[in-house]
C-alpha cells in the first residue's frame, strides 16, 4: 500500500474541501444549494486558511 505524505499546506486545502462537502450535502435541500453552499464554504476556508497563514508569519517576524 503506498504511503501517503502530505504537506500541512496540502492536508489544510484537502480538510477545507471535504468539510465543505459534507457541509453542502447536509445542510441544504436543493442539488444547486449544496453546490453553492459547498463551494462557499470552501472559499472561506481557503480565505480563513490563508489570512490566519499571513498573521502567524507577520507575528512570528
Amino acid at each position: 500500500m503506498p504511503k501517503v505524505n502530505l504537506s500541512h499546506f496540502e492536508a489544510s486545502i484537502l480538510f477545507a474541501l471535504v468539510t465543505s462537502v459534507v457541509l453542502g450535502i447536509v445542510t441544504k435541500r436543493t442539488d444547486r444549494e449544496r453546490f453553492r453552499y459547498a463551494i462557499y464554504c470552501f472559499v472561506c476556508f481557503l480565505g480563513a486558511l490563508f489570512g490566519l497563514s499571513w498573521l502567524m508569519y507577520l507575528g512570528h517576524g
